[in-house]
């Protein structure tokens, strides 16, 4: 019998269910209902490989045999076929290895890692309005620093925090498509940093209000709207604004406010919910805000989900204030330092800021509940008019 070329087109059109080898690892496949496979068998660098050629009668004997010798040439020459088509299928489809493509696909990989599923688009952004509308449609593998670079040269020293993050979510993504098995430069995003420079961008701190002055402006509080409650509770607090904004009733027990672990930025690496004390000021705000509550929401907006940051801001902006509502947590950290003789540990967790490494706190297993509940209910009094005396603590413990 010949060794290759064993089958004809006829016993190909009638050939019975099973396995028949046409030679030089080349076999069709019939199946019971009636159809039929190519398959081609090869051996690279003593691994058995099987690949489908196609399906018959679509692939007829002839180009079967002709696709036969072109796999059997590539595995000769020790590469593996198999891995050689999917890399020509991938170039075919250039659109399906564009950064936009990769960017999300990536943002999906990741996307249990961030806070709420990553559904506030924060981390997205910044590529989205700066880098995809002029590189979405390019493919990965074609990327290079000089691309990067002139993308981002134009907000590289007036958005300097938004460029940092465009380049970190780069990164990510061509790390992402890496471990998809695409040739991608992963030193593309580093090589673009050095070619930029040094950013001649100065951080400015958010505008905050001297903790002398805060009374007088909760003070100015006192229509029991949904803007000035929750401005009232945020400065009671010294949360950031999120939290405070997304609060829900079933997190309030009695004189604590539980917050899930999830909505707590700046606390990466803790898993637990942090627990914020009420003073009786706060518990009356919220008693205050109750009857506006919906859907479980403390301070829902008009139309859908909660207020917005810019709701608190504006109204700050319109009384020509240059503070800003998240200022309120640095007069609070500023009081806490002046006007407290209260531990640093204690101060830092007065305002949810992870201090120590995993480890020490690990083996410190404390909140300073109590600790932070009386200089709480100190900041309140301060706040409503009181005088803001030096606090005396019992040790931090």
């Amino acid at each position: 019998m010949r060794a290759t070329n064993r089958l004809s087109s006829q016993f190909v059109k009638t050939a019975p269910v099973g396995k028949h080898c046409d030679g030089a690892g080349l076999w069709l496949v019939k199946r019971d209902d009636g159809g039929a496979q190519w398959v081609q068998r090869v051996t690279v660098h003593g691994r058995r490989r099987e690949m489908g050629l196609g399906g018959y009668p679509a692939l007829g004997l002839a180009n079967a045999r002709k696709l036969s010798e072109r796999w059997r040439n590539v595995a000769s020459a020790g590469r593996d076929p198999v891995k050689e088509r999917e890399a020509e299928e991938r170039a075919a489809r250039r659109e399906d290895i564009t950064l936009e493509i990769l960017t999300a696909d990536a943002f999906e990989s990741r996307k249990a890692e961030l806070k709420g599923d990553g559904t506030a688009g924060r981390w997205l952004s910044p590529l989205t309005l700066h880098v995809l509308p002029r590189l979405g449609r390019v493919p990965v593998t074609d990327l290079d620093q000089r691309d990067i670079r002139d993308t981002l040269a134009p907000i590289w020293h007036t958005k300097a925090d938004t460029a940092r993050k465009a380049l970190n979510r780069l990164s990510i993504v061509l790390r992402h498509a890496a471990a998809l098995g695409l040739d991608v430069d992963l030193q593309a995003t580093e090589k673009a940093k050095a070619l930029l420079g040094k950013s001649r961008h100065v951080p400015q701190n958010i505008p905050a209000m001297t903790w002398a002055d805060v009374p007088g402006f909760y003070a100015s509080l006192e229509t029991p709207t949904l803007t000035h409650l929750a401005l009232r509770l945020l400065i009671l607090t010294g949360l950031r604004s999120a939290p405070l904004r997304n609060i829900r009733l079933d997190q309030i027990e009695g004189d604590l406010w539980t917050v899930p672990a999830e909505a707590m930025k700046g606390r990466k690496g803790a898993t637990e919910a942090f627990r914020v004390p009420l003073s009786l000021e706060a518990q009356r705000i919220i008693d205050l805000a109750r009857p506006h509550a919906r859907n479980g929401f403390l301070f829902p907006s008009v139309r859908k989900g909660v207020i917005s940051d810019a709701t608190m801001s504006r109204l700050m902006e319109r009384r020509g204030l240059e503070a800003r509502p998240h200022g309120f947590r640095t007069s609070l950290r500023t009081w806490l330092a002046e006007a407290t003789d209260a531990p640093h540990e204690v101060a830092e967790a007065m305002l949810a800021h992870v201090v120590d490494g995993g480890v020490v706190r690990a083996y410190r297993r404390t909140d300073y509940l109590e600790q932070r509940r009386a200089l709480a209910e100190r900041w309140a009094d301060h706040v409503t008019g009181g005088a803001g005396q030096v606090v005396k603590l019992a040790g931090a413990g």
